[in-house]
């Protein structure tokens, strides 16, 4: 994904595996982005998120946009978007369609 992004023209700032919310959310607050992807295939995304999006909201960062993409079940997805998740995209949403659904993200941040 983050060469998909790239190709498409994005500077990616990947922190790899395994990084807890507390230091996402000081990465993408250090770095100014336009905007947070959280890849979760571990079925933690209703822990997880919701957590970066609290401390987001603690760092006067909350007009960050978070999208998230991963094996997210059907009955998570809205649940996630109520809590404020501007996109999800689950296994088969095509690069295009994510790419295309970022930059306008990226520009409401």
């Amino acid at each position: 994904m983050a060469r998909a992004l790239r190709d498409g023209g994005m500077e990616v700032i990947y922190t790899g595996l395994r990084q807890t919310p507390r230091q996402i959310v000081a990465a993408a607050v250090q770095e100014d982005v336009d905007a947070i992807g959280l890849s979760i295939l571990s079925g933690a995304h209703m822990t997880l998120v919701p957590e970066v999006l609290d401390l987001l909201k603690e760092q006067d960062a909350a007009d960050i946009p978070v999208f998230v993409g991963g094996i997210i079940p059907e009955a998570d997805v809205a649940e996630l978007q109520k809590r404020g998740v501007r996109g999800v995209f689950t296994p088969g949403t095509s690069t295009d369609a994510i790419v295309q659904t970022i930059r306008e993200l990226a520009k409401t941040a």
